[in-house]
């Protein structure tokens, strides 16, 4: 009977542990993907509801804000907001800049990244440290040289200044160094062999190689230019060079009471619709461009 005993001990106790800890790993899962789901949850509900009672009648938004009522949508507060709102302007303007901006950004950017990342040159640290610091200084502290060199220069309210400044991005070149210093140096000295002229090496060579990673900041960067507020606010006040994200903020100090005549609800309305459609290019560049996103993340944290 003892000889049983101690045999079949072994036979038990041995599977235990490991069902524990598995039991415990399952319930951190468990409570982390229940944390995740509350964050999710947190960040989406307002975006969920604006985007709701912008179909919602104005008066309804104001005195039912989280009734929810599909049988009285409407587009009314779209229909408004077209009629009263510059709009397809503000998306014109923010279309400009972001293509000739963000085009500026990707060619120049990883240009200075490969010079930084596969040549030796005086002064190279240097200046590259100097890059760096630049990325240490609030914008806030930048605004007012850069408005009365823009001043000027003539430029206020023209789209060379919505454009220029900050268009060579310390981040970008910062990035883009650190993709481009994992590209072996062996290709590039086979590209010479080959007779290949140095930006020939650079076009052919490093920018298939780095694909993902100019991806990635092509995706930072179109978010960055066509979030950008306080700048555009700025340099450029007049209605007529007006970005997205401005005509928002006009839109918005509206419902302050501001605009002569304006409904507080019907105003609402249409800031909602406003900011719903103002959603659908960054929603659509990135259900195109996650997995390039996803990977130019990777790209960029691989070699420090």
């Amino acid at each position: 009977m003892t000889d049983t005993l101690i045999r079949t001990i072994p036979e038990i106790a041995v599977p235990i542990a490991p069902r524990r800890r598995r039991e415990s790993g399952a319930g951190l899962r468990t409570g982390s993907h229940v944390f995740l789901m509350l964050l999710l949850i947190a960040f989406l509900a307002p975006v969920a509801w604006a985007v709701v009672s912008s179909f919602k009648q104005p008066n309804d938004i104001i005195r039912d804000p989280l009734g929810f009522d599909p049988s009285t949508f409407t587009l009314d507060n779209f229909t408004a907001m077209f009629q009263d709102v510059p709009i397809a302007l503000g998306f014109l303007n923010t279309g400009i800049v972001l293509v000739v901006k963000g085009g500026i950004t990707l060619f120049f950017a990883p240009l200075a990244a490969y010079a930084f990342a596969k040549y030796q040159f005086v002064g190279k640290d240097l200046i590259f440290g100097t890059v760096l610091i630049t990325l240490m200084l609030p914008t806030i502290v930048l605004i007012i040289p850069l408005l009365l060199e823009m001043k000027a220069l003539g430029w206020v309210n023209t789209y060379q200044a919505l454009i220029l400044p900050g268009a060579i991005d310390a981040f970008a070149i910062f990035w883009m160094r650190q993709v481009i210093s994992a590209v072996p140096d062996e290709l590039l000295d086979a590209a010479r062999v080959d007779g290949c002229s140095e930006f020939g090496i650079f076009w052919r060579v490093i920018v298939p190689v780095i694909r993902p990673g100019l991806a990635g900041l092509a995706v930072l960067t179109i978010m960055n230019i066509y979030n950008d507020f306080v700048w555009p606010v700025i340099v450029a006040s007049s209605e007529r060079m007006a970005t997205l994200q401005v005509v928002l903020s006009t839109l918005a100090q509206n419902i302050t009471g501001n605009r002569i005549g304006a409904d507080y609800a019907t105003v609402t309305g249409e800031l909602l619709a406003a900011s719903s459609i103002a959603l659908i290019p960054l929603l659509v560049l990135f259900i195109l461009l996650q997995r390039h996103f996803i990977n130019g993340i990777l790209a960029g944290s691989v070699k420090g």
